[in-house]
């Protein structure tokens, strides 16, 4: 009996690698598809000797191919960092559109169930706390995460649009701040920015007075959520994150326990639209899927610095911003 295969874009970014890594455990197929603008063959080098695995080198922006069944696909393909989507905003905004768009058809012609990768900025600097499914967000279109924001906003409209009007079967999960091995070190999201400038010896860069907040899940409890929804039969936005909540100050402090670094924590001004509050109610994913995080921040944040150590010199010193600093969240 042949086995089901699953597409899965953004193949070769961080979430999207583990996801394949997930499936091909579970008995799938996989086709991992990656334009490679923001994802990287690394993370997915020791998949090619898979024989249940494939790569296809494509932006899902143009029209898209894939011959055969497909029981499933998953969309992961777009920039998913501050660095990414202020360098290339045309190309966010496209891949929440236009290739949304063209993997909901591909889904259709299929007959195959696809989950959306959406995401906790949907709710902005959320004036809501934690953060509910049914909250609708307090989005500044045209500021600077706006590309990012806004296309993720279109993504959602348009798979109910293909769930309510095509019947398309569909699930849409709405990450919160993620991390673990793979993420890119200097991508300018606050986890692998602190750790990055512990590990050179810098300051930490705090942005603001520190007390906005951020809740970290780590990839292995996010990917789980993701296989459960994806699993489930439920087609509306669920929230996968960890409720553990914390300041970025204190948060600043327990990076600097965990390096052992010398240096000192540092304050810059917030940014434009950074979100103040970020916390996850996940009532929907413990009640519908059964799902909870189980990796403590302590437990995870020691593997995720232990990968980081790993990283080759010249990765350590690389920046992909020339104004890296301002962008940081």
């Amino acid at each position: 009996m042949a086995k089901e295969r699953v597409l899965i874009t953004g193949g070769a970014g961080f979430l999207g690698s583990h996801l394949c890594d997930r499936f091909l455990r579970e008995g799938y197929q996989v086709i991992a598809m990656d334009n490679l603008i923001t994802g990287d063959l690394r993370n997915i080098e020791h998949l090619f000797k898979e024989a249940d695995f494939e790569f296809y080198h494509h932006d899902v922006s143009s029209f898209v191919h894939v011959p055969g069944n497909l029981k499933y696909i998953l969309h992961f393909a777009s920039p998913a960092s501050p660095i990414d989507y202020l360098k290339i905003p045309i190309q966010t905004l496209k891949v929440g559109s236009l290739g949304t768009h063209n993997l909901l058809g591909l889904a259709r012609v299929k007959k195959a169930r696809i989950l959306v990768a959406s995401t906790s900025e949907v709710y902005g600097d959320p004036m809501v706390h934690p953060q509910t499914e049914s909250y609708y967000g307090n989005v500044n279109p045209i500021g600077p995460r706006g590309v990012y924001d806004e296309a993720k906003r279109f993504q959602e409209a348009i798979t109910m649009a293909y769930h309510t009007y095509h019947k398309v079967e569909t699930r849409i999960v709405r990450i919160f701040n993620t991390y673990g091995p793979r993420m890119r070190l200097n991508d300018g999201r606050v986890l692998p920015a602190f750790i990055g400038q512990a590990l050179r010896g810098e300051d930490l860069t705090v942005f603001g007075d520190g007390s906005q907040t951020r809740s970290f899940c780590y990839v292995d409890d996010l990917v789980d959520g993701i296989f459960r929804l994806l699993m489930s039969d439920y087609h509306l936005p669920v929230n996968i994150g960890n409720p553990d909540e914390i300041t970025i100050a204190d948060f600043a402090e327990e990076i600097v326990k965990l390096t052992r670094t010398t240096q000192k924590v540092i304050y810059k001004p917030l940014p434009q639209d950074d979100p103040k509050q970020r916390k996850p109610d996940i009532t929907k994913a413990r009640s519908i899927l059964g799902w909870e995080p189980k990796v403590s921040r302590s437990e995870g944040l020691k593997i995720t610095y232990e990968y980081f150590k790993s990283l080759p010199t010249e990765v350590l010193y690389q920046r992909d911003h020339k104004n890296f600093d301002r962008y940081i969240r």
